[in-house]
């Protein structure tokens, strides 16, 4: 997978922080967040969509939805043809 950087918490230190990257081969997001250990959180996600092995479920910050929202736009921009 090779990875671009597309966009990280404005309010990080730096380090070990959620950001969105972009695989430039498939055009698949990567994100990184907060892993969801919550029981009920959990519970919650498997019975609306489900987890698989393999699979994990990551939170990212309120103030991030504008900055991936906008990502997203310009990324659909950028490539149109994209289903």
């Amino acid at each position: 997978m090779r990875l671009h950087f597309l966009v990280i918490d404005p309010q990080t230190d730096g380090g070990h922080c959620p950001a969105m990257q972009l695989d430039e081969e498939t055009g698949d997001l990567a994100f990184v967040g907060e892993t969801i250990t919550d029981p009920d959180d959990l519970a919650q996600l498997q019975a609306s969509s489900g987890i698989s092995s393999g699979e994990s479920g990551v939170r990212i910050p309120r103030r991030m939805r504008r900055l991936v929202l906008e990502k997203l736009l310009e990324l659909e921009a950028e490539d149109p043809t994209v289903p």
